[in-house]
């Protein structure tokens, strides 16, 4: 199985702490994309791509050699599907995709990949009487233990939990998620649109388990304070349980 990194944007909405690549950020110590690159390797993947836009080569300096690169030249004005189309040759025999501004617990990852599903997606799963789910996050409706609907414009009280950005398809699913994706560019103005409408529309007509994320921790660090609360709050829980994984 192979790896898709999205990380060509820009990260504008990080301004306030720095402007460089979102996944160049250092969380403890560590950028966002070294702590990817060893939980992927923890999982035996080492065979990464990484679509690149915004300061690729800033990006390429820091990478090892078993990294490879797609490149996303129209960044500035597509987004991650866009992105992750460009990537479409490097899809078909199965792969995990990430999104490079998530810190998580490298055990979401290895409850994703040894799931029993072939084709899925890692789901924060809340309370649906009492949730906080805001305009912000990318929503998650799910019946039966599949997804129906992903979108940031889902009323929150219809929502079962929020996408985490991470999400495996086996070959047979990333066939068909590539003619979903084929579609909705050639039908144009789905350039701008995040990979999660991809997603949506290969839900509508295929299984796309959800994978709970349980009691482990992450965060997508998209604003200043989403960064203080990795360095505060997210990266010292998956540090304590880490440690209590391997006692």
């Amino acid at each position: 199985m192979k790896a898709i990194i999205l990380a060509a944007g820009k990260g504008t909405r990080l301004n306030g702490v720095d402007l460089k690549p979102k996944c160049l950020f250092e969380v403890g110590g560590r950028t966002l994309l070294d702590r990817q690159l060893a939980a992927l390797a923890a999982c035996g993947i080492n065979d990464v791509r990484l679509v690149l836009g915004f300061e690729a080569e800033r990006i390429r300096r820091r990478c090892p050699p078993n990294v490879s690169f797609v490149s996303n030249s129209r960044f500035e004005e597509t987004s991650s599907l866009y992105s992750l189309w460009l990537a479409r040759e490097h899809l078909a025999d199965g792969f995990v995709v990430l999104n490079c501004d998530v810190l998580f617990h490298p055990q979401l990852l290895t409850r994703l990949l040894s799931a029993p599903f072939a084709d899925a997606l890692l789901v924060d799963l809340v309370d649906k009487q009492n949730n906080e789910l805001g305009d912000e996050e990318m929503k998650v409706k799910i019946e039966d233990g599949c997804v129906v609907d992903i979108r940031k414009d889902l009323a929150p009280a219809e929502a079962d939990g929020e996408n985490v950005g991470v999400v495996k398809f086996s070959p047979e699913g990333a066939k068909r998620l590539i003619d979903e994706m084929d579609s909705l560019i050639s039908r144009g103005g789905c350039e701008r649109d995040w990979a999660p409408r991809a997603f949506r529309a290969y839900a509508l007509r295929y299984p796309l388990h959800a994978i709970s994320t349980e009691d482990f921790p992450w965060i997508e660090i998209d604003f200043p304070a989403d960064y203080q609360r990795a360095e505060e709050e997210i990266l010292p829980r998956i540090e304590a349980m880490t440690e209590s994984y391997t006692r």
